[in-house]
């Protein structure tokens, strides 16, 4: 039995720091990607919270036989997605998702200022992509899942997370070439 399905098994048992464990091993994971759905650091504490409430509560549904992060992210992103809908209702602004990031160590001042613009014009190159190739970029990008595990969080076939991931990546890929030409034109 793995980390996790040990971890499940004494959750079980009524061992709190068991589910204290899972949860400072799954957190920054967990807020990561629903902060990268939501845009919203509110929402993705909010989220994170709600994700691992469900997980209690469901903790004898759980397959202890396998890791529980692609069941984590699933949980993560359908929270996600019903918050952005609601969102859409209401229209709240954004806040950016490299803010939760980690940032760069003692770096000069210009050498900041340099990432912090390349950071923005990803987000920003992300944050204009739709919600389903967003999602699709934050889990294989920032959350690292393989193309499997995504499809088994979003509930889609293999075939459409790598269709959304090409797809996504020529998007990105074209956006962040014409805003880095434009940018060395304004240089010169």
């Amino acid at each position: 039995m793995h980390e996790d399905g040990q971890l499940i098994a004494q959750i079980r048992r009524g061992d709190l720091r068991a589910f204290e464990a899972l949860y400072e091993k799954y957190k920054s994971q967990v807020y990561r990607a629903a902060l990268s759905i939501t845009n919203d650091a509110g929402a993705a504490e909010d989220i994170l919270q709600d994700c691992f409430l469900r997980l209690h509560a469901n903790i004898d549904r759980i397959d202890g036989s396998t890791p529980i992060s692609p069941w984590l992210h699933r949980v993560t992103v359908n929270l996600a997605y019903n918050y952005v809908a609601k969102r859409k209702r209401r229209a709240n602004p954004e806040d950016s998702v490299f803010e939760a990031l980690h940032s760069t160590p003692s770096q000069s001042m210009e050498r900041h200022v340099e990432n912090a613009a390349t950071r923005d014009e990803v987000q920003e190159a992300i944050d204009s992509l739709s919600l389903p190739h967003r999602v699709v970029i934050t889990l294989f990008y920032l959350s690292e899942f393989s193309i499997e595990e995504i499809a088994y969080i979003l509930d889609c076939p293999v075939g459409t997370v790598k269709s959304r991931l090409h797809y996504a990546r020529n998007i990105l890929r074209r956006r962040l070439t014409r805003e880095a030409g434009a940018l060395a034109e304004a240089a010169a």
